[in-house]
């Protein structure tokens, strides 16, 4: 759920699988005429010296100014990352490679046809930041507190079935992809089948808005929550190269916050397959044919089979509807094996579904007593429908009891509308600028800004369809604008970008009994400040951690 300046966000963002990003063609926001150059060039044909850096808006400069006088004064390093020493930086670049590439910070190499398919063949290093993000401490531990309240609203809307079939009741009409889910969701209902132990890897996504200071959120994943193994290794990354040029640099390893997404979202699965109390059953994840972000995935199983001795398998939906047996107990049976837990990390978007075969796949998996992770009333909870219904007045009272966490949720709203509510509408468009226009999508490269908010609104009201059922406006957030290192392909982008923060959680519960409610490690992505959109894997983004200020 949530809004933003732009969606940085993953899948729900496994559309943050970073098959788009590796794929993203040379044109990109961030490419530059020194893309394919060498890491290491003479001080006279320097990148950093030749980078033209985009004009800035001045009162986001002024904005920026003022934030960095704050901190200063408050005793807080500030560095002038622009003016660090060429020389310095290539060092701090190539121990970053090499760091990368020898603790498997790495993707599929998009160069390589075959680095989507097979394990260890065509590797890269993630896109990512040289140097952590600045972020301010009350606002890290804002989001940290809110994550445990996310998690218990999802999992009541969750049960709440009436409540998603009737919010989602227009979208349905006009979004055939939403309709199809809002189908096994009925039938589901029809069944009366309670799921009673229920998972959710869930992430948050948020910006700081420069003009209020407020932490808003972006969106909340509720399927497909990635980078938990990659955003890690980047902490750990960041920690590392301020160990060894901290004191060049006027920066403290210290006051980047620890990073465990990776060894709690597998605490939590392996917490679930106990709970489904079958030592022989396996954990299943879901995956996408040619998923060039499978090590961040691995890194998951891996934990999880060295840590708590829980074996996975890898199954696409299609391998699922093939070799997917539903017994009369409800066991879910693939290729002879017992599945305890299903963990997607595919199915969350439309080409997910290329034929009729996936449907039968979701279905099928719905109909079972295996865990999903998340399950259909899960999926249809972190919608952008939903999101923008939760931030109606007296709504969030539906779902909880206390006053002072709705208060807390309600503040990190942004604003959030329905494209009926026409006096909203005409002002998005009169000022197209100030709003954000979203599809019922996951994983970035979906939503309009700017012009095509206007020109799509004018098309919808001369159309008079109800296909303006199938977006939700957003109020833009505007965060503050900072000098960063960007690296892909071995070579290093000077340019300015702006950051938003994702906090993992895990919620488990088993009937009433609530297993597992925290918050899980964080995810930090930077993209430069010129993209409307911000994706990693949809190719606008780098994977990046937080410096508190």
């Amino acid at each position: 759920m949530g809004v933003g300046h732009s969606s940085l966000s993953s899948c729900s963002v496994d559309s943050l699988c970073i098959t788009a990003f590796i794929a993203q063609p040379k044109t990109s926001s961030f490419s530059n005429s020194n893309r394919q150059k060498p890491l290491f060039l003479t001080k006279k044909q320097s990148p950093f010296a030749v980078l033209k850096i985009g004009t800035l808006n001045c009162a986001r400069v002024a904005g920026e100014m003022e934030i960095e006088k704050g901190i200063a004064a408050a005793g807080k390093p500030i560095v002038d990352r622009h003016g660090i020493d060429d020389g310095l930086i290539q060092k701090i670049v190539y121990d970053a490679l090499v760091w990368s590439s020898l603790h498997g910070l790495v993707v599929g190499d998009r160069n390589d046809q075959r680095s989507g398919k097979l394990p260890g063949v065509g590797m890269v290093h993630a896109p990512i930041a040289l140097l952590p993000t600045s972020f301010p401490e009350s606002h890290w531990k804002q989001a940290c507190e809110l994550a445990p309240i996310f998690n218990e609203l999802i999992d009541r809307v969750s049960l709440d079935g009436k409540f998603l079939q009737d919010s989602l009741a227009r979208t349905k009409k006009v979004d055939a992809f939403t309709s199809r889910l809002l189908d096994i969701h009925s039938k589901i209902l029809e069944m009366n089948k309670k799921e009673e132990i229920r998972l959710g890897l869930h992430r948050s996504d948020y910006m700081l808005d420069e003009k209020t200071k407020l932490l808003l959120q972006i969106e909340f994943n509720t399927i497909s929550s990635s980078f938990a193994g990659l955003g890690s290794l980047v902490t750990d990354l960041h920690r590392t190269l301020l160990n060894d040029y901290g004191e060049d640099l006027g920066l403290d390893s210290k006051r980047i916050p620890g990073n465990t997404a990776t060894g709690q979202f597998a605490e939590a699965l392996a917490k679930a397959w106990t709970e489904y109390n079958n030592p022989r059953a396996v954990a299943m994840i879901v995956v996408q044919t040619e998923e060039r972000n499978m090590y961040d995935q691995h890194w998951l199983c891996t934990v999880l089979k060295e840590r708590y001795n829980v074996r996975t398998i890898r199954k696409t939906l299609a391998e699922i509807d093939s070799e997917g047996q539903l017994l009369p107990d409800g066991t879910f049976l693939v290729g002879g094996q017992a599945v305890a837990v299903v963990y997607f990390r595919a199915g969350y978007a439309p080409t997910d579904y290329p034929s009729e075969s996936e449907w039968r796949a979701r279905l099928l998996m719905e109909q079972s007593s295996a865990i999903k992770c998340p399950s259909i009333s899960y999926h249809l909870a972190g919608t952008k429908k939903i999101q923008q219904e939760l931030a109606k007045p007296n709504v969030l009272e539906r779902f909880l009891e206390s006053k002072e966490d709705i208060a807390k949720l309600q503040k990190c709203f942004a604003g959030l509308w329905s494209l009926v509510d026409s006096d909203i509408t005409k002002k998005a468009i009169e000022k197209p600028e100030l709003f954000v226009m979203k599809p019922q999508r996951e994983g970035g490269g979906n939503n309009f800004y700017g012009d095509d908010v206007k020109e799509t609104l004018l098309r919808l009201q001369k159309e008079g369809s109800e296909e303006d059922a199938a977006y939700i406006l957003m109020q833009r957030i505007f965060p503050a604008v900072s000098p960063t290192f960007l690296i892909r392909d071995g070579v290093c982008h000077k340019d300015h970008a702006i950051s938003e923060l994702g906090v993992y959680s895990a919620y488990l519960r088993n009937k009433e009994s609530v297993i597992m409610n925290d918050q899980c490690g964080y995810l930090m992505r930077t993209k430069v400040s010129s993209s409307n959109e911000g994706g990693v894997a949809a190719g606008f983004a780098v994977l990046d951690s937080i410096y508190l200020t």
